[in-house]
């Protein structure tokens, strides 16, 4: 069975959802990118600062900010056994980077899910995200609407929208992610390493599909 996993796609596509289904079932850790910055944006650190000026505008942060964020998120982990990478690398050259990293400690790539859905169900999934930020409950007025309008069901306090999942963001996330992301499909087919998933439909479904490709 496949243990060492890099999850690609869109942002919203459900790469984070899978990723920690995944890292439960199989007891891996799920290292996630973009949690180590919201952790790091909330200590306000100078690394955090660097990203957020990049996120805002939609824009992908050069790569090295990025490969000296990742050397420092991974070196805390045990990675042998396996892992589920979100949110990176973004570039070959981030690709590159990991690679040469996991052999210095002795493990490596065996399996890349390229998750896919249409540009309008991502648009909706991430412009439609509302965040408490009291309890941190998170809902979509498309999918999982609030059962008062742009209030928590939790405790009550307004919604907010963040900034990077703005509509005119999230397009122009998505522009950047084909320009600059998608040479890594290329990349990591190149090296037989590559599984395209549908990620259209319910969770399970789309688990069940990442299941039948690691198992097999």
């Amino acid at each position: 069975m496949r243990t060492h996993i890099v999850l690609l796609g869109l942002p919203g596509v459900g790469k984070g959802t899978q990723g920690q289904r995944l890292s439960a079932r199989m007891n891996i850790p799920f290292i996630s990118s973009g949690d180590a910055l919201r952790n790091e944006l909330a200590r306000h650190t100078e690394i955090a600062e660097e990203f957020e000026k990049y996120m805002n505008a939609g824009l992908l942060v050069p790569d090295d900010i990025v490969e000296e964020f990742i050397a420092d998120m991974l070196a805390g982990y045990n990675l042998k056994k396996g892992f589920v990478f979100d949110g990176f690398p973004r570039t070959v050259h981030q690709a590159g980077f990991v690679n040469g990293y996991l052999a210095s400690r002795n493990t490596a790539i065996d399996a890349v899910l390229y998750l896919v859905a249409p540009d309008e169900e991502i648009i909706k999934r991430i412009s439609g995200r509302r965040v408490c930020p009291k309890c941190g409950a998170v809902y979509n007025i498309y999918f999982n609407p609030p059962k008062e309008d742009e209030k928590c069901d939790i405790c009550g306090t307004k919604l907010v929208q963040r900034d990077d999942d703005k509509e005119e963001v999230v397009k122009n996330r998505i522009k950047v992610y084909k320009e600059s992301t998608h040479p890594l499909v290329d990349y990591y087919n190149n090296l037989g390493l590559l599984y395209e998933i549908n990620a259209v439909g319910t969770v399970d479904a789309v688990q069940n599909r990442i299941e039948a490709i690691l198992n097999g």
